[in-house]
């Protein structure tokens, strides 16, 4: 998920303390980069130890404030402790971030394309959970607009439609969706958007294709509405 940044202009030093038996102590002392905290981060972040990963990042980003990729990871950590606040002013940062970066030799401190949109897409989930409904669509629509591939993004932008009661704009999106990735959750989605605008028909064979991709809760609405 994440890319390495290869340049950090900035180190710390570690120190440890060795004994070999009876022999005198030697101390050691390790010359660390924001880079160096950014791997042990992702590491401790992949073994969901969030709190411990937004340590690293933060010791990356005390030697390296540019490094946008850190901005983000520790956005993605935060979102994990359901810190949607602290997670949005990271993204946000991350995403301040690129324009410079973009025009100046600290490219590799840059998001990649697809983690640009990635970032507009997961800041649109934190406004979501935040029940800022616009707000998500606004950067669903971003994250789409640089990537239009992005299944997710259409996905998450008729979750957010289908709360302010725009059935057919989450119809539009879902199609989308499926059309790129014709997953069982989007069709049951898709069939609770037509329930709502009274389209019973349509409503049950989305329900009908959910459950044969194995969403069983389909059977449930079709119990419930189509039978």
């Amino acid at each position: 998920m994440y890319k390495k940044l290869k340049l950090f202009v900035l180190f710390s030093l570690l120190t440890a303390t060795f004994s070999f038996g009876q022999k005198t102590a030697t101390t050691v002392t390790f010359w660390v980069s924001a880079n160096d905290y950014h791997i042990w981060g992702n590491a401790k972040y992949d073994l969901q130890d969030y709190i411990g990963a937004i340590a690293d990042y933060d010791k990356a980003i005390e030697l390296q404030p540019l490094g946008a990729n850190t901005y983000y990871t520790r956005g993605l950590a935060k979102y994990n402790l359901q810190d949607y606040i602290g997670a949005i002013a990271d993204y946000t940062k991350a995403i301040n971030l690129q324009p410079y970066l973009r025009h100046s030799y600290k490219d590799s401190l840059r998001l990649t394309p697809l983690t640009f949109a990635d970032a507009y897409n997961n800041r649109g989930l934190a406004k979501y959970d935040l029940q800022d409904n616009r707000g998500a669509i606004a950067d669903y629509t971003k994250s789409i607009e640089l990537n239009p591939d992005n299944v997710d993004g259409y996905y998450n932008r008729g979750l957010a439609k289908g709360n302010l009661q725009d059935y057919r704009g989450a119809i539009s999106d879902y199609t989308k969706a499926i059309e790129l990735q014709p997953l069982a959750d989007t069709y049951e989605k898709r069939g609770l958007a037509k329930n709502n605008l009274r389209d019973l028909n349509g409503a049950c064979l989305d329900w009908s294709k959910a459950g044969e991709l194995g969403n069983s809760g389909a059977y449930d609405l079709i119990k419930k509405y189509c039978n």
